[in-house]
């Protein structure tokens, strides 16, 4: 017990504590002082990913004042273009789509048709196409595609039909489609046609996380609507193939963002009230949808900016909002950067912002400015030619843009959702994993092997005597290879020894001279108290001979942040941190296996335990980052218990709505295996109790 802790503020405490009574509870187990050099325990992790983003910032301003000549530039933008598409999954195949129009509706200035097609095999799209009046504008017309923001009424929503019967009005022809979940393409519907979830960024994010699983992104998805849009636009005669523009706002702009980058097509495009930077993102409101959230874009250097660096010198225009929520500093600095890089190129004039003085949506004085925008770089209007939205635009009801006869793709017969994909993408690599070595594991959820970690340093802040004798001594436990940032902590472990009254000689507790126990590590999802009460289960092996080191894991117990809620509740607690891990590229489950395999190293080689393997009991869903232990460092640990944890990744797919999940997602995990896989591994060593499916019930 002499491995201290230095240099980090924490010996404002008196080394030892000692209550007068052991019959004060949990409630005075508290290891970390209430401030340590002025940082809450509870900010441990938010600033530990911040020290970790700022660094990623860094390194990506460094790499982009090194791009100096054309050549740079382009190899720049090939690269993050391959990491991308990695990183959401690839695309698709491209099928036939099947293309038909279902309706049409006559109007002053243009005409509507009602679209449909197959972006993928039965996987329908609804659209509208707003075609200007062939009179005025001879064919053929430059095609626009126009993506939705989270309306749940998608293509029927008033700001987005606005600015495609704009485009019509001055010569653009605009197909406006509806995303998955939203207007007529909710996935997942009951017997009477109805959304059995709620759309919009809500079904977004449940569909990315299970996405995530399997390597993939919900942008994914989106991204090959949009271009199959494109391959739309491009088979209609009336269409000018090589004039094409593509314009959103919201999630329509972060659509915008994502395609205009990949697909060269896309001659002019204009993302309305998304790019700011992560930097800002981060500081402001933090992460949002599943969309917006590429794995692992922050650690491996992909920031706003690049959506439009790689595109350049092609003709953009960023529309934003001065009291948006995505904040406005961020984006005058990705457009900064735009400007610069655009310059290198000779093209600093194919760039450009315009900023209403607004709050977030696409207002009438930016859809003006966009299908100017538009209009004019497409070869439809003069550079000194305004555009002015009429007042007395009559917008069609949600009901009569209806591309389907129900107001419902997934009614069509035989129709696929993105849950089928999925579906289908589960059984192929399920039937094609490789074989399950510790390195697998490691590799997959994304952390080191024990024998190139450091050892944990420790230091005793006080004692209690408790049950029968025992004694709880309290530690901090502190990560060696976790630097500090300006004095701040790096990766604490706030940890309770219990040691039992050793039967040598009645009194003391077990230390270097006395018996030695055997040792078990119990980790628990609420912290390291809640199974530690008097005639708790920790009590229990305490009673029977056994010192039990429990812990709370990074973002648990003391170190938890209620504060850093993601937007919704069924997404789970300390949601934002999750979220920024993973697009540093980590996962909560691989740092939380490290803290799991450095107490358990440390409680094996504490002098008052017999040295050989941990037992582990991990209580709710750390027992995800328990059986990754196990799994990777199978002989550090003997008998293991798991209680109350996700019984499988598939049940979120197969089940398709999920709560609280986040917390034990890990990226691409479904290439490699499965908790399943994890838990034969591990053989009869293992007993799992209550495992729970994926809206945390108990599997019968």
């Amino acid at each position: 017990m002499n491995r201290m802790i230095g240099g980090i503020g924490i010996l404002l405490f008196s080394n030892i504590l000692i209550l007068s009574s052991w019959a004060r509870g949990p409630e005075n187990w508290k290891v970390l002082p209430a401030q340590i050099d002025g940082l809450e325990p509870r900010a441990m992790m938010q600033h530990y990913l911040a020290m970790r983003t700022g660094a990623a910032f860094q390194q990506w301003r460094k790499t982009y004042e090194s791009l100096k000549t054309p050549a740079d530039i382009a190899a720049y933008q090939q690269e993050r273009r391959v990491q991308f598409l990695k990183q959401i999954g690839g695309l698709p195949e491209r099928t036939p789509l099947n293309a038909r129009v279902t309706g049409s509706l006559p109007a002053a200035g243009y005409r509507i048709e009602k679209i449909l097609y197959e972006s993928r095999p039965k996987h329908y799209v609804s659209g509208n196409l707003y075609l200007p009046d062939e009179t005025k504008f001879p064919r053929p017309v430059p095609g626009v595609v126009v993506v939705c923001g989270h309306s749940a009424s998608g293509k029927a929503a008033d700001p987005y039909a606005r600015v495609s019967i704009l485009c019509a009005l001055n010569g653009l022809a605009a197909l406006i489609i509806d995303p998955i979940e939203q207007g007529e393409r909710f996935q997942w519907l009951d017997d009477a046609g109805k959304a059995r979830i709620q759309g919009g960024t809500y079904g977004h994010t449940i569909i990315g996380i299970s996405a995530a699983l399997l390597g993939q992104n919900t942008a994914r998805f989106e991204i090959w609507d949009a271009m199959r849009g494109i391959d739309y636009l491009q088979s209609r005669p009336e269409i000018d193939s090589a004039r094409i523009g593509m314009t959103g706002c919201s999630g329509g702009g972060t659509q915008t963002a994502y395609t205009m980058a990949l697909d060269d097509r896309i001659d002019v495009a204009v993302p309305s009230c998304y790019l700011t930077n992560f930097e800002r993102l981060l500081a402001t409101i933090g992460p949002q949808d599943a969309e917006q959230n590429i794995f692992g874009q922050i650690g491996w250097g992909m920031d706003h900016a690049d959506y439009v660096l790689m595109r350049a010198p092609r003709p953009t225009l960023i529309a934003a909002n001065t009291q948006d929520f995505f904040d406005i500093g961020g984006t005058w600095e990705t457009f900064r950067y735009a400007k610069r890089l655009y310059t290198r190129l000779g093209a600093s004039h194919h760039i450009d912002l315009v900023e209403i003085d607004d709050k977030h949506g696409y207002h009438k004085p930016a859809r003006e400015a966009a299908v100017r925008f538009l209009a004019q770089w497409l070869g439809q209007s003069s550079n000194l030619e305004p555009v002015t939205e009429p007042d007395d635009l009559n917008v069609a009801s949600e009901k009569d843009l209806w591309a389907s006869p129900e107001g419902q793709v997934m009614r069509l017969p035989d129709a696929r959702s993105v849950y089928d994909f999925m579906t289908d993408d589960l059984s192929q690599l399920a039937a094609a994993r490789p074989e399950l070595t510790p390195d697998l594991v490691r590799q997959t959820a994304g952390f080191p092997a024990l024998s190139k970690q450091p050892a944990l340093d420790s230091q005793e802040v006080g004692r209690i005597p408790w049950n029968h004798g025992s004694t709880i001594i309290q530690l901090i436990l502190r990560h060696r290879s976790e630097p500090a940032d300006h004095g701040k902590p790096g990766i604490l472990l706030p940890a309770l020894l219990f040691v039992p009254k050793v039967p040598s000689n009645g009194s003391e507790p077990a230390g270097p001279n006395s018996t030695s126990c055997r040792g078990v590590l119990y980790v628990h999802e609420q912290g390291k108290d809640q199974d530690a009460g008097l005639n708790g289960p920790i009590d229990a092996l305490v009673r029977n001979g056994t010192m039990v080191l429990a812990v709370d894991l990074r973002g648990i117990g003391e170190t938890f942040n209620p504060d850093q809620k993601f937007y919704h509740d069924d997404f789970g607690q300390a949601g934002k941190e999750y979220v920024t891990a993973y697009l540093l590229g980590e996962s909560y489950v691989g740092m939380r296996a490290t803290d799991l395999l450095l107490a358990a190293r440390w409680l094996r080689d504490h002098p008052g335990t017999t040295g050989e393997p941990i037992d582990l009991v991990a209580v709710g869903h750390v027992g995800v980052p328990a059986l990754h232990a196990a799994v990777a460092e199978p002989g550090l640990f003997g008998q293991i218990r798991i209680e109350r944890t996700l019984d499988s990744w598939a049940s979120l797919i197969q089940q398709r709505a999920h709560k609280r999940q986040l917390v034990n997602l890990v990226h691409g995990a479904l290439r490699a295996y499965d908790l399943t896989d994890l838990r034969a591994a591990i053989g009869d060593r293992l007993v799992v109790v209550e495992p729970l499916d994926a809206l945390g019930n108990a599997i019968e």
